[in-house]
């Protein structure tokens, strides 16, 4: 699943517990007839992935759906759900989400390497 919008927020990464638990979140304002805000977790390493990130950017967020049961200490059954994040890709590029845009100098060596290798397919 995945969801697309603009970016509101990005919250600092925090820390849960002795064993580390991380957990950052990212609020997306989506882009509909009736704009959504939709608060999404990033979880461990995970968290890392929003450091190339700002607010104002238009990004699709790849997610899963969890859901849990608690039962209270008065015995009742409650449901939790969350939208936990797993991906993040820049709309505005056609790059890879965990990967920054390639500087000029790389792009027109990368250009030079497919000249070459195209002119040595040259029958003559």
């Amino acid at each position: 699943m995945e969801v697309q919008g603009k970016i509101k927020l990005i919250g600092e990464t925090q820390e849960f517990g002795s064993n580390g638990f991380r957990k950052r979140e990212v609020v997306v304002t989506t882009a509909e007839q009736y704009p959504q805000s939709i608060m999404v977790e990033f979880v461990q390493d995970k968290t890392d992935l929003l450091n190339n990130f700002s607010v104002g950017q238009d990004v699709k967020i790849s997610i899963n759906l969890r859901g849990r049961e608690w039962t209270n200490p008065q015995g009742e059954v409650k449901y939790f759900n969350s939208i936990q994040g797993w991906r993040i890709e820049n709309m505005a590029t056609a790059g890879s989400p965990d990967m920054p845009p390639m500087p000029p100098e790389e792009v027109f060596q990368a250009a030079d390497n497919i000249k070459t290798e195209a002119e040595d397919d040259l029958p003559f």
